[in-house]
């Protein structure tokens, strides 16, 4: 009897926390339906893959290759180029290649900026003679060389062609479990979708009915600063919830656990800037025309861009900060 060939599917990490490829071992015992149907013959963190092995496929060899995590560094570019040539379908796998993430926020700084904090600057650092790393360093002969510090933080799609997006920090195994299934149903949706459904977290909040119809916050305010009521809406109350703009998928894990949603799973179709579109949702919620009591309200998110574009910065309209503006103020 000749066994059946499964579909060959791969998972990569790029710069990231990790926590996509911890969701992937989340999917629990379901994970072994997943290995039943198909053949995983790339996942370096979990298993003992080499490059190599990448470079002697042959091109379209995999079925899918889910790729988490910005890009960051020319080795990851360099991966994730020959990862495409190798699989049919590319699924960016998570905020951070979705839309740039965590890691994204680096694109406040500059790699000097950020060199001189980690390596010069930091508290705990001892490096009194400056020592920073270099792509190729030469001694007696002998080499070694890093990958280069990219200046700019860069979403997956802006490196290379993505079939499907896979949303969320992280997302949910149930997520991962449908988009496998409808991977190997060849029933697949439009290139380029979304893998979640295309409304805002707020249709599939259970408390969406303590929303009142006009909101009017006089005061915003920090998860840690009070203790939130568990049955009434978060931006109610103050805190800074994204799901009006939030697409949903994520099951409001975060507002069950009495969490405002921070934005990770991105914005619905047709939003060309997630941040714009939060920011324009938290201002209408402000229930004054009175300059300084908006002041004051908005004193209460100290830190709007880590706020309103915590994952988003590199795919949104602003991308990075503007160095040479910044230099001159």
């Amino acid at each position: 009897m000749i066994e059946a060939i499964k579909p060959k599917v791969g998972f990569y990490w790029c710069a990231s926390c990790g926590g996509c490829e911890e969701a992937v071992v989340d999917l629990a015992e379901d994970i072994l339906g997943v290995v039943a149907a198909v053949d995983i013959v790339f996942w370096p963190v979990a298993l003992d893959f080499k490059r190599t092995h990448v470079e002697a496929m042959q091109d379209g060899e995999m079925l899918a290759i889910f790729i988490n995590g910005a890009i960051r560094t020319s080795e990851q570019q360099e991966m994730v180029e020959l990862l495409r040539r190798k699989a049919k379908v590319v699924i960016a796998f998570g905020a951070c290649s979705h839309m740039g993430g965590i890691p994204g926020l680096a694109n406040l700084n500059d790699r000097e900026e950020i060199f001189r904090a980690v390596y010069h600057e930091c508290p705990t650092t001892v490096n009194p003679e400056g020592v920073e790393p270099l792509p190729r360093f030469e001694e007696d002969g002998r080499s070694v060389e890093l990958p280069d510090f990219f200046d700019t933080v860069q979403t997956l799609d802006q490196v290379i062609d993505v079939d499907y997006y896979l949303p969320g920090c992280a997302p949910t195994p149930k997520l991962i479990s449908q988009a496998v299934t409808t991977l190997l149903s060849g029933q697949v949706p439009p290139r380029g979708s979304v893998l979640a459904p295309d409304v805002a977290l707020c249709r599939e909040c259970s408390r969406r009915d303590s929303k009142p119809e006009d909101l009017s916050v006089l005061e915003f305010k920090r998860p840690h600063q009070i203790i939130a009521s568990e049955d009434t809406c978060l931006l109610a109350q103050g805190l800074v919830c994204m799901g009006p703009a939030t697409r949903a998928g994520c099951e409001a894990l975060c507002v069950e656990g009495n969490m405002p949603c921070t934005g990770c799973f991105g914005p619905t179709s047709g939003v060309k800037d997630f941040g714009a579109k939060i920011l324009s949702a938290i201002a209408c919620s402000v229930g004054s025309n009175d300059e300084a009591e908006i002041d004051r309200a908005l004193e209460g998110i100290p830190d709007p861009v880590g706020t309103f574009y915590r994952y988003s910065l590199p795919a949104s309209m602003l991308r990075r900060r503007r160095m040479q503006t910044a230099a001159k103020e």
